[in-house]
């Protein structure tokens, strides 16, 4: 009985130790999904569409970040505060390249379809088009295999939760997606730019009539989704490499956090994305690792089923 009983608790103990590592993991995972599904409310607050071409301004910022850390670390691993201003660096690098090709989408693909008053599919339409293009020419000009980031030494074991290690590269997600999301989240709700942004989601016609430049306001929104984006790629392809073809499940589990949340709603998208990664995460004790993105289109389909304005499902235009 003596050695049942000790089997038992050894086996309490590993199971706790795996599930706040894939708590953790999964954490991670939702801040990531989070910063990539706000650029997909913000776009479908102000322009009431989904901006399918998000997936390659998350591209573009894993590959910016690339470019930047191995221009700036080469073949070495530094640590330290070296590491924190490299991270900076490389967020920083994601998120404006990432806002440059967003505006480059809104300018192109977007604004001239807006003049002149053209129908929705023909959005959806120019937004597959762009995404195309975006993810072939990447293709084209960087290879079609993964490339290895160079590493600012984040692989490292901070602390243990419960026996669990947590790296370092899950605390530089936590950090980065707290202040982006927050900072985010306070300037939507108190500057004049947030004014104009809700003013725009709720009612663009009124909002012009009051003196609303509509046209800079969604360029601007697309410029922080873009920023947010771009950042979150950096902080994906950190972690697994980039490849041409690294935005497209993330941007769909984005998009399945911004349904799941209440698209349109932006602290919606940050919940949704924080339960949808945990989920997924912690779904790896049911089902194979293979069948994991099942789990994140599952939840999609019920949310839909069940629930198809999300857990808030308010509009941005009334948020607080």
């Amino acid at each position: 009985m003596g050695g049942f009983g000790h089997y038992l608790a050894s086996h309490l103990v590993t199971m706790r130790k795996e599930f706040w590592f894939l708590f953790v993991g999964g954490v991670a995972n939702g801040f990531l999904y989070g910063m990539v599904a706000v650029g997909y409310t913000l776009v479908y607050g102000v322009l009431r569409l989904i901006n399918f071409a998000h997936s390659e301004i998350f591209m573009s910022g894993g590959f910016a970040g690339y470019f930047v850390m191995k221009a700036l670390i080469g073949t070495s691993s530094p640590n330290g505060f070296a590491t924190v201003y490299l991270i900076i660096i490389g967020i920083v690098a994601g998120g404006v390249v990432g806002a440059v090709v967003a505006t480059l989408l809104e300018r192109v693909a977007y604004r001239p379809l807006r003049k002149r008053n053209a129908p929705k599919l023909a959005y959806l339409i120019s937004a597959i088009g762009a995404s195309y293009f975006l993810f072939n020419m990447a293709g084209k000009e960087f290879g079609r295999y993964s490339i290895s980031v160079p590493q600012p030494y984040i692989n490292h074991t901070v602390f243990t939760i419960f026996g669990a290690p947590v790296q370092l590269y899950y605390i530089v997600i936590l950090i980065a997606g707290v202040i982006m999301l927050l900072g985010l989240d306070r300037v939507v709700a108190t500057t004049k730019l947030g004014r104009s942004i809700r003013a725009v989601a709720q009612d663009a016609e009124t909002a012009s009539l009051m003196g609303v430049n509509i046209d800079r306001t969604i360029a601007l929104t697309f410029i922080v989704g873009g920023a947010l984006g771009g950042a979150a790629g950096f902080l994906f392809g950190l972690g697994t490499g980039v490849v041409y073809t690294m935005g497209f499940t993330p941007a769909l589990k984005a998009f399945t956090a911004a349904v799941l949340g209440g698209i349109g709603n932006l602290r919606g998208a940050m919940i949704g994305g924080l339960l949808l990664g945990v989920a997924e995460s912690l779904s790896v004790v049911f089902v194979q690792a293979a069948y994991i993105d099942v789990v994140a289109f599952g939840i999609l389909v019920a949310v839909l089923l069940f629930r198809p304005t999300g857990i808030l499902g308010e509009r941005l235009g009334r948020a607080a």
